[in-house]
């Protein structure tokens, strides 16, 4: 009987997809729904913004619609959707600027912030090359996502691999190498199906795997992608209880407490941010917090 069940899905599948490359836009969303939140983390993770990863899927939607009628099956239709997505990417990323501030050197953000009032000297603006264009991914969308486990080549485990710690390590890969270990070691995707994502040759693919993965391996920590508590865990809700606390009282030595030693502080829009402790201390201090004038509710 399951195996009769099995067969009747795979009919009415070809048979959906079939009228999707008639031309029914109905079958098309239908066919192409079961993969439109895996395609939107895997842009998420080449991309590293939220916003930008919605409008490559969009792209790649709207490329699937206009070539369905040639999909020919020789791979299969998540594959297909995969290549025209990364592709996309690929594409966003040589044709465009990230959206990293124009300039880090902190002359005119400092005036705007001393227009009240003198301030006392601000720490030294970090000046490596972080990404700040970089977004969470929401945890809401997450629980969209097929529960299905990455193939057995994948390194990640899904929700590692959408860390901020995974997408701002990733984000120092070139593209190229960025979209050959996401296919690879997040996605679990063979050798071969990568290639043919990428439309390269297999030995293109496995020496971009081997450098991105030593690349990966200098800036990611040594003992785990993240030491974050899991999302909606009574470790997160205290944890979250204690920042929120500290910061609606002004309490910067319980907020500092709270940061791991290389924290990373930017206030946007401004062109720079702070790497530290002692820096992120100074500038909760001087600037969010006025010497204990201001106050905020979160």
């Amino acid at each position: 009987m399951e195996k009769t069940d099995l067969a009747e899905g795979s009919r009415a599948d070809a048979d959906l997809l079939a009228r999707a490359q008639a031309g029914d836009g109905d079958a098309f969303r239908e066919v192409t729904e079961p993969f439109r939140r895996e395609i939107h983390v895997h842009c998420y993770r080449i991309l590293g913004s939220v916003q930008d990863a919605e409008d490559a899927l969009q792209e790649t939607m709207v490329a699937a619609w206009r070539g369905i009628d040639r999909f020919e099956g020789r791979s299969s239709l998540r594959a297909w959707l995969y290549r025209i997505a990364t592709n996309q990417c690929l594409n966003s990323l040589r044709g465009s600027v990230r959206r990293v501030p124009q300039s880090r050197q902190g002359s005119g953000g400092l005036g705007q912030l001393g227009a009240a009032g003198e301030l006392p000297p601000l720490p030294e603006p970090a000046t490596d090359d972080e990404p700040l264009w970089l977004q969470p991914y929401p945890d809401v969308l997450l629980d969209e996502l097929p529960d299905t486990s990455p193939g057995p080549a994948a390194r990640y485990e899904a929700r590692e691999s959408i860390s901020l710690a995974f997408i701002t390590a990733l984000q120092h890969l070139p593209p190229r190498q960025r979209a050959t270990l996401v296919l690879r070691d997040a996605l679990g995707f063979r050798a071969a199906e990568t290639a043919d994502i990428l439309g390269c040759s297999l030995d293109a693919v496995n020496g971009s795997l081997k450098r991105a993965r030593a690349s990966l391996a200098q800036r990611l920590p040594t003992d785990g992608l993240s030491q974050a508590p899991l999302p909606g865990s009574g470790t997160e809700r205290e944890l979250l209880a204690r920042f929120t606390d500290a910061f609606e009282h002004g309490d910067v030595a319980a907020l500092v407490a709270m940061l791991t030693d290389d924290t990373w502080l930017t206030m946007p829009p401004l062109p720079f941010g702070y790497r530290g402790r002692d820096a992120a201390a100074h500038l909760l201090s001087v600037v969010s917090f006025r010497g204990g004038s201001r106050r905020f509710r979160l």
